[in-house]
This record gives C-alpha cells, sequence and structure tokens, in this order.
C-alpha cells in the first residue's frame, strides 16, 4: 500500500479550521502546524512544530505536503512566495462539495470551499481563497492571493486582480475588471471597472478610499 503524503498546516486559527475540515473530508492525513505561537485551544490536536522559518522546518515537513491557513492576502503572499522559496511541496485543498468545471483551472496553495461553484475556463491564481458558497462564472480570472468571500458572485468574465478582496455577498456584474490590492466591501454591487489599490461599497459600488494596505 502506497502511504499518502501528509498535509502540514502555516497558520492554525479562524481560516484553518475551515481549511482543515476540508482537509479532513478529503481523507488527507495531517502532519502538524507551523505558526508563531502555539494554539492554546488546539480544536483540532494537532502537533505544533513552531515557526515555519526555523532552520530545521525541511526537516520536519521531509518532502510531504504545506499548506498556508492564512486568512490575510498580503500575509498569506508571503507566505506562498516562502514556501515556493524552499521548493516545499504545495498542493490545492478543494472542498469535495465544490463544483468545479472540468475546464477551470486552480493554481497550487490556493482553498475552494465549501458549496463553492466554478465554472468553465474559470482561471483561478495562487494563494487564492474561494470561501464558502462563493460563485465564480464562466471565464472569471482571479489573480494570485486574492480572497473572494462566502457567498459572493463574480459573473460572467470578470477578472480580480492580486491580493483583491471581495467581501461577503458582494457582486460583480459580467465583465467588471477589479485592480490589485483592491477591496469590495460586504453586500456591494459591482457595476463599473475599480482601479487598482481602492476600496468600493455600496449598491452601486462607489469609491469610499483609497487602499494602501495591499503590499
Amino acid at each position: 500500500m502506497i502511504q499518502q503524503n501528509k498535509v502540514f498546516l502555516i497558520g492554525y486559527s479562524g481560516h484553518a479550521y475551515v481549511v482543515l475540515d476540508s482537509i479532513l473530508d478529503l481523507g488527507l492525513p495531517l502532519g502538524g502546524y507551523f505558526a508563531k505561537d502555539y494554539n492554546v485551544e488546539d480544536p483540532y490536536n494537532l502537533e505544533f512544530f513552531g515557526d515555519e522559518r526555523a532552520d530545521d522546518v525541511g526537516l520536519v515537513i521531509d518532502g510531504n505536503l504545506i499548506f498556508p491557513c492564512i486568512g490575510d492576502n498580503a500575509i498569506r503572499a508571503k507566505v506562498v512566495n516562502f514556501i515556493k522559496s524552499k521548493s516545499f511541496n504545495q498542493l490545492a485543498v478543494i472542498d469535495k462539495t465544490a463544483l468545479v468545471s472540468s475546464k477551470a483551472t486552480i493554481g497550487l496553495s490556493t482553498f475552494v470551499g465549501k458549496n463553492t461553484v466554478i465554472n468553465s475556463l474559470a482561471k483561478i491564481g495562487e494563494g487564492v481563497i474561494i470561501n464558502t458558497g462563493a460563485i465564480i462564472e464562466h471565464e472569471c480570472v482571479i489573480g494570485d492571493f486574492s480572497h473572494v468571500s462566502p457567498n459572493a458572485t463574480l459573473a460572467g468574465n470578470v477578472t480580480l486582480g492580486s491580493k483583491v478582496f471581495f467581501g461577503v455577498g458582494a457582486v460583480a456584474k459580467q465583465g467588471i475588471s477589479i485592480g490589485d490590492n483592491s477591496i469590495v466591501g460586504a453586500g456591494s454591487v459591482v457595476i463599473s471597472d475599480i482601479p487598482a489599490n481602492e476600496v468600493w461599497v455600496g449598491n452601486p459600488a462607489r469609491k469610499i478610499r483609497g487602499n494602501n494596505l495591499g503590499g
């Protein structure tokens, strides 16, 4: 019998719990987690291996898989780039309830949550979060390290740049483009393009300020 690779996590708090449920439902064995601090609550009874930047992290992982469980886009980008710099083995975690077209593409270190829909020819970058119940329609393009929040909907041919945060229940009409590091607030309805580094909210969505935190 071929031994299945274990999955090690970087980060172990709120978002990680959602990812862990999906990993366990997929039947993947867990190796433990890396983080700056030990999680005292430890609801999944995982072994703690300290900071992922420690010199011996490669010995701990030892050819197994590693996945970033970080909700913040900018921090997740740094973690994924660290993983790549060490040539650690990555995976995409796609919940077994997700409906993903065979013609869609999904990058490594990306999480696709429960009851999501990703339709034909959609292209999802690396280190992306497609959260619970989100709908990504045909031919959408989502840049690296972006986050599409629960129950959000992107109509066909929508483009999100890198490190975009698209809020809970927000909607983008067909053909819209949203620039790098921009934020769309919860429940917003986007009917026009959004430049990079801006925060938009409302129905219809309008700019309220710039965003200098995308990093």
